[in-house]
């Protein structure tokens, strides 16, 4: 019936943190380096010779030693790890766009490696507590089986100190960066618009008679919108809604997010409006920063950013800005085959009840180009990849109302071409290229 945003965003939060992975990770060597030593108990006469052969054979003074150096070591070489992991998140910060920091905090590799280093050096500091020297009060004892798997533990983590520097010096790379948006991005397609959906048009414009208007009770992003708990909370008021805000969007407090009427004639006030607000609030979930889950707009503004950053004078990467145009006209021709725009949701006898908004193509094509007109118009590459791009998208749409729209972006174009700072001959070139653009929109393609 609807999707459940409460259970998405909160997966979303928690692939972000650096914290859940290693924490786990860590609890879990507490637990082996209890276990571990116990079976050594158990089974310190019973082992094969052959397997006996196997675990370390060293007394109890040498056991101490290697633990402890292992303990030493890992500790060190995970504030190396954080270290590095710590500078590429602001180097992407501040070489591309602080928007990137998710991307990099979500990565399961540095997860899992933070997470293996960080249970190597917990369980070698059990395991040393078991470690016994014999004395006059008692015999010595040493874990053979816990020292040789700390061993082996500590060699994972030689491999994996080595892959996670090949990882990085690849994840800092902007192609690899601009590529994880780009897949981010598909995945959010897929999950709002989702491939051959039967969805009909929906027109936010007009209310019903009694309208009136739902406040937000709170500050923040606009995540996402749980359908079915504000179906229920419609049902219940006997109401139709529309949340006019859009997943990424701010929300104030005490403005309105949404508007609502009853459907059954009598006036929607009192009690009744509460109750109602109340169930809308509740449907929203909130956060201090965009995420990509319900937001189908963030991947192309962190594309814009990237492309944005790189036109700057300071940085002054021309290549990097057509390849970030690159990205984005690939998720848009994705937005362009898919039915976008607000959904209707229906009650359990089918009857409307909710209708949630979500951006149009024309939307994301106008939230494109309004920041490429003022950034991409001055250089003559990313002038020309943005108009290939509007060539793009008009061969994939065709005519049509988005069709329509993507001219009127061309002459925007135009327009801004006037004054930008290209030669006359950079400007009669990309004309041209704007002529093409109308030509792809009635199936026809020249090739350069």
């Amino acid at each position: 019936m609807s999707p459940q945003t409460g259970g998405g965003n909160l997966r979303d939060s928690l692939r972000t943190q650096l914290w859940p992975v290693p924490l786990a990770a860590t609890l879990a060597a507490v637990l082996l380096g209890h276990f571990v030593p116990y079976l050594d108990r158990q089974l310190q006469d019973q082992l094969p010779g052959v397997l006996s052969g196997l675990l370390f054979g060293g007394g109890p003074e040498a056991a101490q030693a290697v633990m402890q150096t292992i303990a030493g070591s890992l500790i060190t070489v995970t504030s190396l790890t954080f270290s590095l992991t710590v500078v590429t998140l602001q180097l992407a910060s501040s070489q591309f766009s602080p928007r990137l920091l998710r991307t990099f905090s979500r990565d399961t590799f540095v997860h899992n490696t933070l997470a293996l280093f960080l249970a190597t050096f917990v369980f070698a500091l059990t395991v040393l507590r078991s470690i016994r020297a014999e004395t006059s009060e008692g015999e010595g004892f040493v874990p053979r089986i816990a020292v040789t798997v700390g061993f082996g533990l500590t060699l994972a983590s030689v491999i994996a100190l080595v892959f996670f520097l090949a990882h990085l010096a690849t994840q800092i790379r902007v192609e690899t960066m601009m590529r994880d948006v780009h897949d981010e991005a598909d995945e959010t397609i897929d999950r709002i618009f989702p491939r051959d959906e039967d969805a009909r048009a929906v027109d936010l414009a007009g209310s019903g008679p009694g309208a009136v208007l739902i406040e937000s009770a709170v500050s923040g992003f606009l995540l996402g919108i749980d359908a079915t708990a504000a179906c229920a909370a419609a049902v219940k008021a006997d109401a139709f809604v529309v949340i006019d805000a859009v997943p990424g969007h701010s929300l104030i407090s005490g403005v309105p997010f949404a508007r609502a009427w009853a459907t059954d004639g009598r006036a929607l006030d009192g009690q009744r409006l509460i109750d109602l607000s109340d169930g809308l609030t509740g449907s929203l979930s909130k956060g201090f920063e965009r995420t990509s889950t319900w937001d189908a707009g963030y991947g192309l503004q962190q594309l814009l950013d990237v492309a944005s950053r790189a036109l700057s004078p300071g940085i002054n990467d021309p290549t990097t800005a057509v390849h970030a145009l690159g990205h984005i006209s690939a998720v848009l021709c994705t937005l362009a085959t898919r039915q976008t725009g607000p959904k209707l949701y229906v009650d359990e006898r089918a009857r409307p009840r909710v209708i949630l908004n979500y951006p149009t193509f024309e939307n994301l094509v106008d939230q494109v180009m309004r920041q490429m007109v003022r950034y991409a118009l001055d250089d003559p590459r990313t002038a020309e990849r943005a108009v290939r791009m509007l060539r793009e998208l008009s061969w994939v749409v065709g005519p049509g109302p988005d069709g329509v729209a993507i001219q009127d972006r061309v002459a925007a174009v135009r327009v801004a071409l006037a004054t930008a700072e290209l030669s006359a001959d950079e400007k009669r070139r990309l004309l041209r290229e704007c002529d093409s653009v109308a030509e792809a929109c009635t199936g026809s393609w020249s090739m350069p």
